[in-house]
């Protein structure tokens, strides 16, 4: 298990981090916003779904996730039609017009990424990949299990809590 001090670096650099959020996010065009380029690059991804299942994918409210539907259906990015086995739930698909809205943003953002990278190897770019996908991976086992217990201080026992002994 990592140190203390590894942990506290790792918060210094998630908090910087943001600021590399930022700027990707600062490329997209003024018609798409992140929350509704996130819908776009979800279906994709993934495929036709239930507005339920996208919300699940965001992991945001099925209110913010309706939002952002509406904002991509009003641009005629995607469609949306009733679902076969509950007519009360609705299936979206990206549009021709959203899957050319999304390559635009893949192929800029691509860009960008290898401008800022072009000093970093083919190994080091697939390095990170796998660490950023382990990473999001231990996040996403950690939301579908029950909350572990907090560990108890240095030294104490953790089923008595009482010193542990030597």
């Amino acid at each position: 298990m990592a140190a203390q001090a590894q942990y506290e670096e790792l918060i210094r650099q998630f908090s910087a981090f943001g600021a590399v959020k930022r700027e990707m996010g600062r490329i997209l065009p003024s018609d798409c916003p992140s929350g509704s380029a996130a819908v776009l690059t979800l279906l994709g991804r993934h495929g036709d779904m239930r507005v339920s299942r996208l919300a699940e994918l965001l992991a945001v409210d099925l209110s913010v996730t309706s939002r952002h539907v509406a904002h991509v259906a009003d641009r005629g990015w995607i469609e949306r039609s009733p679902d076969p086995a509950d007519k009360r739930s609705r299936i979206v698909g990206l549009t021709p017009e959203g899957r050319h809205k999304l390559d635009e943003m893949s192929l800029a953002t691509s860009r960008m990424l290898a401008d800022r990278l072009d000093d970093w190897s083919d190994e080091e770019v697939a390095q990170l990949t796998r660490l950023m996908t382990r990473l999001r991976a231990s996040f996403d086992d950690c939301r579908a299990a029950p909350p572990r217990p907090a560990p108890p201080p240095d030294g104490l026992d953790a089923t008595t809590r009482t010193p542990a002994s030597t």
